[in-house]
């Protein structure tokens, strides 16, 4: 029986950090965001696509040459209050969400498969890669105060992949208790959700700061 994969691309951030727009910054002759909705369009898992960004960001975009379902929504004031306006536009028939930060425009199609199917497997899942870097812990002003074991650490990417009933509660959890999740596997530890991570090899960074363009255009090249 096929299952049907909804992605849910969060894109309403202010870029205050930036100065500027990061999401419609040109990144080799494509905006950032644009990058991110085509790697979703591209993987042939994916069914549908939700867009959660602001009207005129969107309409500078070129989806013309799109084919798959595309929606494009209002998100809210935190990045979860998105994610939720999402998923109350999901298709009836949606066995699973994939919630990607539109800011990750290296994405690659194998790396939301491998979620997609990890997913399919587990309920759960979500990119990472593993921490390879010595990780020290500083006060405030820069000064070291102590060095923390990285076995078993992991940095958070997107796609994170889930069961659609169970991302549903658990942001319904979310909205009782009042939390201010960070990303879908938090709000998966409210409900006692264990989540599977795949380790992505691929560059997969997340636009935060202009000299971030420049290295992603050196990735993509």
């Amino acid at each position: 029986m096929p299952t049907h994969l909804t992605a849910i691309i969060v894109a309403a951030g202010s870029s205050r950090r930036m100065g500027f727009d990061k999401l419609l910054a040109p990144l080799a002759g494509k905006a950032v965001l644009q990058r991110s909705i085509e790697a979703f369009h591209h993987c042939q898992d994916v069914r549908d696509i939700i867009v959660v960004c602001p009207q005129e960001r969107f309409d500078t975009l070129d989806m013309g040459h799109l084919s798959k379902p595309l929606q494009r929504i209002d998100g809210g004031i935190d990045r979860h209050d998105s994610v939720a306006a999402g998923l109350e536009h999901l298709l009836p028939d949606t066995h699973y969400v994939a919630v990607h930060d539109g800011a990750r425009p290296l994405i690659s199609g194998t790396q939301i498969s491998k979620v997609y199917h990890a997913a399919t497997q587990h309920r759960s899942a979500a990119s990472a890669r593993p921490v390879t870097e010595t990780i020290k812990r500083a006060t405030p002003e820069g000064i070291v105060t102590e060095a923390l074991d990285r076995e078993n650490l992991w940095l958070m990417e997107t796609p994170q992949v889930f069961q659609s009933t169970l991302l549903l509660r658990a942001y319904s959890e979310v909205k009782s208790k009042g939390e201010r999740v960070t990303d879908e596997v938090s709000a998966m530890e409210l409900i006692g959700q264990p989540t599977h991570l795949i380790s992505n090899d691929s560059p997969n960074l997340k636009i935060t700061y202009p000299h971030e363009i420049k290295l992603a255009e050196q990735l993509l090249a």
